[in-house]
């Protein structure tokens, strides 16, 4: 991220540290801290997760990057700027700093190609791969969020990794229940998903799992309907869990979750939503059908459609809010055979641009001008 201070900044922090010079006797005399501003975003990364192999179980997947100013799109963009792919299955990305964070999930835990990549927002280097792995195999990590800097990292394996932001090391593991997938914060706890999932069998399946943020110790589980996948939290503190169920004998559900008393308040059809991302009071949610609607956190329902304009979206994989620019980004995977594609809308719905990613595109994260 770029903080580069201009010449009359310069000038205010010369005349600042004089300040504090001539009043060091008055120590409770501070300034306050001076954070950069945006101007604008000025360009945009897109996690492609690729198409899934069953042949090897991997899926090679990458970076692309969008130059808001040139309008040019690099496909491959962590492969050009690194000379090396980013790796196999990937599934999270998100930026905290100035840094962002790719959760590269890998093949096998035997293959131990699991680990967390960390990339410099500015130039889209690698600063450190972060292996997710030990003597008994990947950790196959799936998931992470980030609070006062530390980052958080859910995996198959049942445990939840504790990063710390500054020295970049893995200070903590905690085992917390089974197959973990998708993770949010609220109320200073960490709710987690267990899921079902073939290869990392656990009769904990049906539940999320609670943990303390201050003493990085397991609270608690809440049942939910089984096979929670994803989880997201509201502005309220209220949380809203997507179950898969077991097609086709157990329906997929919606579980409402209270952070305030940690239970369950209701559970309900899924609604046909594939993906759920809420950013505040804002739910972006999308189906099989397909469809791009509102999420109404208050009632727990679908609203209007998100897409105002005759753009459409035939694959719907992921939604990303740029909080600065009030635009959200649809992530359009089509067949997930080829190359995809993202747009961008602004807040009254209607198509700004779009670009060209690579196979299965899914989520955003974005470079911020100063």
């Amino acid at each position: 991220m770029n903080t580069s201070i201009t010449k009359s900044g310069s000038a205010f922090l010369f005349l600042a540290t004089a300040g504090i010079l001539s009043l060091t006797a008055c120590k409770k005399d501070k300034l306050p801290e001076i954070q950069p501003v945006s101007l604008s975003t000025v360009g945009v990364y897109v996690l492609n997760e690729g198409k899934y192999s069953a042949a090897t179980g991997g899926s090679a997947s990458s970076i692309s990057y969008y130059d808001v100013v040139s309008q040019k799109v690099e496909i491959d963009y962590f492969k050009k700027q690194n000379n090396k792919a980013l790796g196999d299955n990937a599934n999270d990305l998100k930026q905290y700093g100035s840094k962002i964070y790719c959760v590269i999930t890998g093949t096998t835990t035997s293959a131990k190609d699991s680990y967390l990549e960390v990339i410099s927002e500015s130039t889209g280097k690698s600063l450190k791969r972060i292996a997710f792995s030990d003597e008994n195999g990947g950790f196959m990590p799936r998931n992470i969020v980030f609070d006062k800097n530390k980052a958080y990292i859910s995996g198959y394996d049942g445990k939840i990794t504790r990063l710390d932001t500054a020295s970049l090391t893995i200070d903590s593991r905690l085992l917390v229940g089974g197959a973990l997938e998708q993770l949010t914060i609220a109320k200073n706890k960490i709710y987690v998903t267990n899921s079902v999932h073939p290869s990392f069998p656990s009769p904990t399946n049906s539940s999320v799992s609670v943990v303390d943020i201050a003493t990085f110790a397991k609270l608690k589980e809440i049942p939910t309907a089984l096979n929670p996948r994803a989880i997201s939290a509201a502005a309220s503190g209220d949380l809203f869990v997507l179950t898969s169920g077991n097609y086709p004998t157990i329906p997929g559900t919606i579980d409402r979750l209270s952070s305030a008393s940690d239970t369950r308040l209701s559970t309900g059809s899924d609604l046909g939503i594939s993906f759920l991302n809420i950013t505040g009071t804002t739910g972006f949610a999308m189906g099989y059908a397909p469809f791009v609607k509102s999420f109404d956190t208050n009632t727990g329902t679908l609203g209007a459609n998100l897409i105002k304009d005759a753009t459409v979206i035939t694959g719907p994989n992921g939604a990303t809010l740029d909080p600065f620019e009030k635009t959200f980004y649809i992530a359009d995977a089509k067949t997930f055979t080829g190359n995809g594609a993202m747009f961008c809308f602004g807040a009254d719905g209607k198509a700004k641009f779009s670009f060209e990613t690579g196979i299965g595109p899914k989520l955003a994260v974005f470079k911020y001008g100063y």
